[in-house]
């Protein structure tokens, strides 16, 4: 469970222990780094949130500091990485129309944080990767920052804090014996927080593709046969 990236490792225990003796500090900043900053999409938020809980219920870490440092460094990340997507969207899709870059992605961007943001600002806090991301695309896709405030604290409430308390009775639970679970625990963490993505996929499979407009077919013929005969 370690990471050669950055010479971090990732292993949520070894990582807390090395955060010592300002291991809640440094909990706050390591979630709000994944879910606010890009390039904290590596970091293990899930396995993270729940070894903190039960650190603290073996009386390792203080509780009350865990709960509010990691409620506020997944509410506040998440926020900044909304306003990254809505001060950065504009200038990024704003471009005209290339081979890599089309209007109609950010059209279907909006279109889908219209559909599904409020659900999906929620269920992708217990999907990695997908939890870094989201916040930057609603803030492109234009989605009201007043429904994503309310989906986002609501999301950090139930990720940060559900996490943790579970982490937490469970090591009070458990008592001593909880490093010979504590493995265990953790793939099942990240076993769980595959099931949305699994979900959407299989959902997604069911309805099929999203049929092509007749406008888009044809512009992406005129590339394909721009590129076959470039000389015509």
């Amino acid at each position: 469970m370690r990471s050669l990236l950055l010479g971090i490792s990732l292993d949520p225990k070894e990582l807390i222990d090395s955060l010592s003796p300002y291991a809640e500090i440094g909990l706050f900043l390591i979630i709000f780094a994944e879910t606010g900053l890009l390039v904290g999409f590596f970091l293990p938020g899930d396995s993270l949130l729940f070894t903190a809980g039960i650190l603290a219920g073996q009386g390792k870490l203080d509780v009350g500091l865990v709960v509010v440092g990691c409620f506020l460094g997944a509410f506040i990340g998440s926020e900044v990485g909304y306003l990254i997507g809505k001060k950065l969207g504009p200038r990024l899709f704003t471009r005209p129309n290339s081979r890599l870059f089309k209007q109609e992605y950010v059209e279907r961007t909006r279109r889908f944080f219209e559909d599904h943001g409020p659900k999906t600002i929620v269920l992708a806090r217990f999907v990695p990767v997908v939890r870094t991301f989201t916040p930057v695309m609603a803030g492109v896709g234009e989605m009201p920052h007043r429904v994503y405030w309310v989906y986002n604290f609501v999301g950090a409430l139930l990720w940060a804090v559900g996490l943790t308390m579970l982490g937490y009775v469970l090591g009070d639970v458990v008592g001593s014996s909880i490093d010979a679970y504590l493995l265990p625990l953790i793939a099942l963490i990240i076993l769980i927080s595959l099931i949305p993505p699994f979900l959407e996929w299989r959902k997604a499979r069911r309805e099929g593709p999203e049929p092509v407009s007749e406008t888009v077919a044809e512009d992406e013929a005129h590339e394909i046969e721009e590129i076959l005969h470039p000389d015509d």
